[in-house]
């Protein structure tokens, strides 16, 4: 009998993993993807679609015709259980499916309840349905503006949307004619600017700061959120910050329904795991991507989390393969990368201008590191969204 290969989830880590898999072992394997969502979603592409430079038909595609032309199976439905002793996953259908070899791939979901009021008083940007939602409110906001305020709570890791989305704010607000008449704050659980949940890099403090200055944005730096009111941001100093529009990014949890899996995930529902991307507990079983448990490994006065974005992403996906692979042919597996020794690589949009910010390493310490700022960054970031959507809808996911 062939081996049988499940993966849980579609997105970056699920496709790539799946795809790869079947190409690592030259379609000698069964491979099934299961995920309650048929689409793939460009998800860095979400900071632009309140303002109207997208909707969801333009960073979403279908990815069942994609997996069927690479011969890999679907199950158009959810898991909510794994039993890791039986190699059975159960899904919401009533189907229990058996594995050889599991790969989490399951993203996040947010924490919704870090801050009290945020879900009723407050929007975001990190689904596709939220984004969709902060759209409405921004041209509610439009009709009637007033001061904005862009936050990152405690304990959040995606810092990367919430200045892209900050930038891209200041760039909207002039061209509506409103930058001089109403204010734009950044809150952040960030100790300096800059940090972006990876410890920093050289100059990123004073050139983000030279953004903001130029921009006029005034900013909160290493400040919890103790509560959102209606039309108001209060921190845990009890300053009150009023606004007619505020986005707020929150931390990150993974799957519920993980946690049933006795020895599975930590207190976070994500999967401790080693550096083949293995679970620690069980050898059959691997995460990658946000599913993937990664140590905060630094103490801030205000709790920072870490982003799993999506180049690191692909690199623990191609991993898991080629030790999953490894493992069907009896061997040990040999791939080994630490997320923290992956390279950072990432395009950071400012509207009409960005920073491009390069790393040996996603953690300290490092080599080198960069952030190189200019108007190339957004041309860099349009290009990049259409290659990868092409690359992905395509199937070509061992390209870079």
């Amino acid at each position: 009998m062939r081996t049988k290969v499940l993966v849980l989830g579609t997105n970056f880590a699920g496709l790539t993993a799946a795809l790869a898999v079947r190409h690592e072992l030259h379609g000698d394997v069964d491979v099934t993807v299961v995920s309650p969502e048929r689409t793939f979603l460009f998800t860095p592409s979400l900071i632009w679609l309140p303002f109207g430079k997208r909707d969801r038909e333009d960073i979403t595609f279908d990815v069942v015709p994609t997996l069927e032309e690479h011969g890999v199976g679907f199950e158009h439905a959810a898991a909510t259980h794994v039993d890791a002793t039986t190699r059975r996953v159960t899904l919401d259908d009533g189907q229990v499916l058996g594995y050889d070899y599991l790969v989490i791939a399951t993203g996040y979901r947010n924490q919704a309840d870090v801050v009290p009021g945020f879900a009723e008083n407050a929007v975001t940007i990190t689904t596709l349905a939220e984004a969709e939602r902060t759209a409405l409110a921004w041209q509610k906001f439009l009709d009637n503006p007033g001061d904005v305020v862009i936050a990152a709570t405690q304990g959040a890791g995606c810092f990367g949307a919430a200045y892209e989305f900050l930038f891209n704010t200041s760039y909207q607000l002039r061209k509506a004619g409103l930058h001089n008449d109403v204010s734009l704050t950044y809150v952040t659980a960030e100790p300096f600017l800059g940090h972006f949940g990876i410890g920093g890099l050289p100059h990123g403090e004073s050139l983000l700061g030279m953004f903001l200055k130029k921009e006029g944005i005034d900013t909160r730096l290493a400040t919890p959120i103790d509560h959102v009111d209606d039309g108001a941001l209060v921190l845990g100093d009890g300053e009150v910050l009023p606004f007619a529009f505020g986005m707020v990014v929150p931390p990150f949890l993974g799957q519920e329904f993980l946690a049933g899996t006795p020895g599975l995930v930590d207190a976070k529902g994500y999967v401790p795991v080693r550096d083949t991307y293995q679970s620690q507990a069980f050898d059959d079983v691997y995460a990658v991507g946000v599913a993937a448990a990664v140590e905060v490994p630094w103490q801030t006065p205000t709790p920072v989390g870490i982003p799993k974005t999506g180049f690191p992403t692909e690199t623990q996906a191609k991993v898991a393969a080629r030790n999953i692979a490894a493992q069907v042919r009896g061997e040990e597996p040999g791939e080994h990368k630490e997320f923290g020794d992956i390279p950072a690589i990432c395009v950071m949009d400012a509207g009409n201008n960005g920073v491009v910010i390069l790393a040996d390493k996603m953690l300290p310490p490092r080599k080198h590191g960069m952030l190189i700022p200019g108007p190339q960054a957004h041309l860099m970031k349009l290009g990049f969204e259409k290659y990868f959507l092409w690359k992905m809808r395509h199937g070509h996911v061992l390209l870079p």
